[in-house]
């Protein structure tokens, strides 16, 4: 597999308008090997919201998706300070799969001033009819302010990582699962450890459970030990990697393949419905 940005257009105080009509000019330039234009693919609309600081391994994770999810990429960066415009980079990216050149787009938008508060207007307009939505959004959600409220309104599906967050918000983040289908990646770390604790019932169930490990991770697992043994677990410890000690005895961890950023949201973006035993666990810790 290879890929390349094939056209790329930069533009200052750019409008929706003109966003669109580089996307058709970019299109109609990206010519194969054959003099065929190259196919173009999309399976969503892939909208994620990076500040600044989170810029840099949001593009590592876009570059590592490649043709496993094929779509059109919204990138948001929201600039609050100076002048009210949008400054946008479009670009048309192409990938070798089976002997076809497969293109998707990538239209990273600047948001200065006060256009980092109405993302939506920017987003509806550029979403693909009759797709999905997703938003990945990066770092700690502001919970109430008109970004977060306008774009998960928007989206099928929000994919947070927890782990990025300086409070674990969970019980505001709770909120919005009757509003759309919510994930987490530091949920979706806890999988190997899940499937192993599973094979430990029915014993578990009177034995002294200690869960240790990073904050979110932890956190999570012991809610989902919570709400599956509909009793209380003792306080998370403060750890670098995940373990639990089960009655007494350290289990040996599981066998965790190494997933890389690029993986994980690839992993979330196949799914479509709500995730109902992460919520369970999330309102479990919640109420904890």
């Amino acid at each position: 597999m290879s890929q390349a940005i094939v056209e790329a257009w930069h533009g200052e105080d750019v409008s929706i308008a003109g966003i669109e009509a580089e996307l058709a000019r970019l299109r109609g330039g990206t010519l194969g090997t054959t003099g065929q234009p190259h196919q173009r693919t999309s399976v969503m609309t892939h909208v994620a919201w990076v500040p600044p600081e989170w810029l840099d391994a949001a593009e590592r994770t876009l570059e590592g998706l490649a043709e496993r999810h094929p779509s059109r990429t919204v990138l948001l960066v929201p600039m609050p300070d100076g002048d009210a415009r949008v400054d946008a980079d479009v670009s048309v990216r192409c990938f070798g799969t089976g002997g076809v050149s497969v293109c998707s787009e990538v239209i990273e938008l600047r948001l200065r001033g006060s256009r980092a508060g109405a993302p939506s207007s920017l987003v509806l307009p550029l979403a693909i009819s009759d797709l999905p939505v997703f938003l990945r959004w990066r770092g700690e959600p502001p919970f109430g302010a008109a970004p977060w409220e306008q774009l998960v309104q928007v989206a099928d599906r929000v994919i947070v990582d927890s782990s990025e967050w300086e409070e674990l918000r969970y019980e505001e983040l709770a909120g919005f699962f009757e509003m759309t289908a919510v994930s987490d990646i530091a949920w979706a770390r806890t999988y190997d450890w899940r499937v192993g604790l599973a094979r430990c019932w029915p014993g578990i169930r009177e034995q002294e459970i200690r869960v240790r490990g990073p904050r979110a991770e932890a956190t999570l697992l012991r809610g989902w030990l919570h709400a599956r043994l509909g009793r209380a677990i003792r306080a998370v410890e403060p750890a670098g990697e995940l373990a639990v000690r089960l009655g007494g005895e350290e289990l040996r961890p599981p066998r965790v393949l190494e997933a890389s950023p690029s993986d994980l949201l690839s992993a979330e973006l196949d799914h479509f419905g709500r995730d109902r035993i992460y919520e369970e666990a999330v309102l479990a810790a919640v109420r904890d």
